[in-house]
């Protein structure tokens, strides 16, 4: 068996893969349906659900977790498919927030139920909030999204802001002839309500049936958008900043002139396909049946339902164990749309 625990690395019990990275962030896929048909996720043939009686029940997400937290995870992430159609989810977020060694709870969602949960999920502990939002044009966020109303998922964020989450991000896919006109508008959006923006790189997911290319708006692209739009401004690296959380993304404060660094806004770009961040990965995903996914990337799956039946925490944290000490390197995604993975994205809430 390859690194399992590293002290000096993190902390004894620490889950340490053979390149040194140190997984102490769980994202946990509660649901693979989902409300919306984003045409980034989900492929025009649309995908296979899984039966609902092969859903993981709460008692084994927790049991899963609680393995999970002892080998030194911190973070937990509830995502999907879209987590807020998984019935009573509340319930689910307040078990999991009650693990001993939990630090942080986050929720990752298109926002269309949001009006009415916002509330009985900050009760229940969630602390982080990540809303999708990839364009403020009605008819074009419907295009997008197949099925969305961007008035419920304004209305749901209003509903978050009061909840009074610690912090709430906007995830936009950034995409080339759809949205980015409107990089620097969903920014003033952001920052007018105290969100924090988050632009991300399109993937090749489902073996690249979601992926056009061309219509990839790079990073660098990106920056220079948003800077474009605020002359005289100077964009400042702030991975250590305040915004920073537990994911991949690169931040940056928006410094304009005769303001100052500390004050100015920040966005944040998630970069796969042009600015690599593989290196410094510190994840791991969980999928509504039980499977461990060690890189959104690669469709490696090791199934720890099965030894959390037959064996209990022991036999579920030697199968993560292992499972870790086989994490790859990094991605194979390519710009013209090869090198993905087979999974969509709604099937290992990405």
């Amino acid at each position: 068996m390859a690194i399992a625990f590293a002290e000096a690395a993190g902390g004894a019990g620490a889950l340490v893969d053979p390149q040194r990275r140190v997984i102490d962030y769980l994202r946990i896929s509660v649901t693979d349906r989902c409300n919306y048909r984003c045409t980034y996720c989900i492929p025009e043939d649309g995908t296979t659900h899984v039966s609902r009686a092969d859903v993981l029940s709460f008692e084994e997400i927790e049991a899963l977790a609680r393995a999970f937290v002892t080998l030194g995870v911190r973070r937990l992430r509830l995502t999907g498919g879209e987590p807020t159609v998984r019935r009573d989810l509340p319930t689910l977020a307040r078990l999991l927030r009650a693990i001993p060694g939990v630090e942080e709870l986050a929720l990752s969602t298109n926002g269309h139920l949001l009006s009415e949960l916002a509330a009985p999920l900050r009760a229940a502990g969630v602390d982080r909030l990540n809303v999708s939002l990839d364009t403020l044009d009605a008819e074009k966020f419907r295009r997008i999204t197949g099925r969305g109303e961007m008035e419920r998922v304004r209305a749901g964020l209003e509903a978050a802001r009061a909840a009074g989450f610690a912090s709430i991000k906007l995830n936009t896919v950034a995409i080339k002839g759809f949205n980015d006109g409107e990089l620097a508008a969903l920014c003033a959006f952001a920052w007018e309500r105290g969100f924090v923006p988050r632009f991300i790189e399109q993937m090749p997911m489902a073996a690249g049936q979601t992926f056009i290319p061309g219509e990839l708006l790079a990073a660098a692209r990106i920056r220079a958008s948003i800077a474009a739009a605020h002359p005289g401004a100077r964009l400042v690296a702030d991975d250590d900043g305040a915004a920073r959380g537990a994911g991949p993304a690169r931040y940056h404060a928006l410094v304009r002139p005769g303001e100052a660094e500390g004050a100015a806004p920040r966005f944040g770009v998630i970069s796969p396909m042009t600015e690599h961040f593989c290196e410094r990965c510190n994840r791991a995903r969980l999928s509504a049946t039980g499977a461990l996914h060690a890189c959104l990337a690669h469709d490696d799956a090791v199934d720890l339902r099965a030894p959390l039946r037959a064996g209990g925490e022991r036999a579920v944290v030697a199968t993560i164990i292992d499972a870790i000490a086989k994490k790859r390197d990094g991605h194979e995604f390519q710009l013209v749309g090869l090198g993905g993975p087979r999974k969509a994205m709604v099937q290992i809430g990405g």
